[in-house]
């Protein structure tokens, strides 16, 4: 058991060696030269790093670095592969913004003004190397090549279970423009996006696009890093996405915070917020949202709908698979908040009955 132990610390050195050193093209490229010059010039960007504007949680970037040899329970893997359903994205029709899950935080918003794709992972792994974090059974099934064309993708930030080399790179030439936080268009750059097709925003930055979709990037309590030595270099960010009459929230990853209350009064109601509620632990107690935080945030954002998301496809904390959702509904139900928990690749049309049916009660 030992030697089990210091074998995968060894390779877990070897491959933080490696990746620090740049020999991985997924790991890509920070900010430099004009671009970061550009980033000096702004408010939440000091000493060289980006900062989340409550003090409490940039001390979480003091994490455990060695949570993955703790003791994790027997559940934290579904024993089963998960439902799904099979959908034909590029035929799909949407008489209002339809969005289909595809397991984690990835999610695909068809709409009359044009096609949303956000933080896609279709590589079945979270990480600069494929084998660290795999992706549970049930949740493989769609891939870079089901998706219609992309008007425009949507990035939260750097973390690799959100920003994927290998699928990005496939989805390269079907997307048409690219909205990212600060700094993170240095990586998409790196892999070959055209410079002229991604568009970089601050806090409280707007674009308005071809086709009339409006994307607003707004705070969240996070962090970036690709790799351990070099951490808060590019922005995090959650997004207001108006659709016409429609305002959803997508939250990226974030912890619990004022801004959730903040940004309901300056751009709500919404009629959905795409919130986190896996993936908690105490070694980043303010950077993910805990328990049942996820529907006291969208009672503070004042949606109408919550969907969970950032749930059900990796294992990166020490949850059972199924316990954010489990802990979610209670809260939910006791703070009046309708919550909508499709299975992976179930198309959900906004103005619909919320989907209820009870897929995840296994171990």
């Amino acid at each position: 058991m030992k030697k089990n132990c210091l074998g995968v610390m060894v390779i877990g050195l070897l491959l933080m060696v490696v990746v620090g050193c740049g020999l991985i093209k997924s790991v890509g490229r920070n900010p430099k030269g004009e671009e970061l010059a550009r980033l000096d010039t702004l408010a939440n960007y000091k000493n060289g790093s980006f900062e989340n504007l409550a003090e409490q949680a940039d001390s979480a970037n003091r994490h455990n670095r060695w949570l993955f040899l703790r003791h994790r329970p027997k559940t934290i893997r579904p024993s089963s592969a998960l439902p799904w359903v099979k959908t034909d994205l590029k035929t799909l029709a949407a008489p209002a913004p339809t969005v289909v899950w595809f397991g984690h935080s990835s999610l695909l918003i068809k709409t009359g003004q044009g096609n949303i794709l956000i933080d896609p992972i279709f590589s079945n792994h979270a990480g600069p190397v494929p084998g660290l974090v795999t992706a549970f059974p049930g949740t493989k099934h769609y891939h870079a090549g089901d998706m219609p064309p992309i008007d425009v993708l949507i990035i939260s930030h750097d973390h690799y279970d959100h920003l994927d080399y290998r699928t990005l790179k496939k989805l390269k030439d079907n997307i048409k423009i690219a909205v990212v936080p600060m700094g993170v268009g240095s990586d998409l750059v790196y892999w070959g996006f055209d410079p002229k097709k991604i568009i970089e925003l601050n806090w409280n930055q707007s674009v308005t696009l071809p086709g009339g979709l409006h994307v607003t990037a707004t705070q969240t309590q996070h962090r970036s890093n690709r790799t351990y030595n070099r951490e808060n270099k590019t922005l995090w960010a959650s997004y207001v996405i108006q659709i016409g009459k429609y305002r959803l929230f997508y939250g990226g990853d974030g912890g619990f915070g004022a801004y959730f209350k903040q940004i309901g009064k300056r751009y709500g109601p919404f009629d959905l917020a795409l919130l986190e509620c896996g993936q908690y632990s105490p070694n980043w107690p303010w950077t993910h949202l805990w328990f049942g935080q996820a529907a006291q945030a969208a009672v503070d954002l004042r949606a109408r709908l919550l969907q969970p998301i950032h749930w059900a496809k990796f294992v990166e904390a020490d949850q059972p698979w199924n316990e954010p959702i489990k802990r979610l509904l209670p809260a939910a139900e006791k703070l009046g908040v309708q919550v909508n928990v499709p299975r992976i690749g179930e198309p959900y049309t906004l103005g619909d009955p919320p989907e209820k049916l009870v897929w995840w009660d296994f171990e």
